[in-house]
């Protein structure tokens, strides 16, 4: 009976802990307008920059430190199958990413949750 209980509570609390994850996801758009702020550890973990060696090939300058305070439009958005919702920004001045990158991927809610985009 003890373990009944047990093994009860424990899938209760686990799906509650699972519906409070989906109901954090704030409500961002195709057109709305973010920036860029400097990442708490090392490197950007959610917006997929890409990596030095394939800037520095294609002629750019790989400064990710440049990157904070830049405005950025999210340009489409897609969920994915499990549930992580994926965006493409672009620069809002019009400008590329390191010279050569019209665009970049981000997972917007962990982005938003790490501190790496503001809104």
């Amino acid at each position: 009976m003890r373990k009944l209980l047990l093994i009860t509570l424990s899938l209760f609390f686990a799906f509650h802990m699972q519906g409070q994850e989906m109901d954090n996801k704030v409500d961002v758009e195709v057109g709305s307008i973010v920036e860029i702020n400097k990442p708490q550890a090392y490197g950007f973990k959610h917006i997929h920059f890409p990596r030095a060696n394939f800037i520095i090939k294609r002629g750019g300058i790989a400064n990710y430190n440049s990157m904070k305070g830049h405005r950025v439009e999210i340009t489409a958005i897609e969920t994915k199958n499990d549930g992580t919702r994926q965006v493409e920004l672009k620069r809002v001045d019009g400008r590329k990413f390191f010279r050569n990158y019209a665009t970049v991927k981000a997972d917007i809610d962990k982005a938003l949750k790490a501190g790496e985009i503001i809104l």
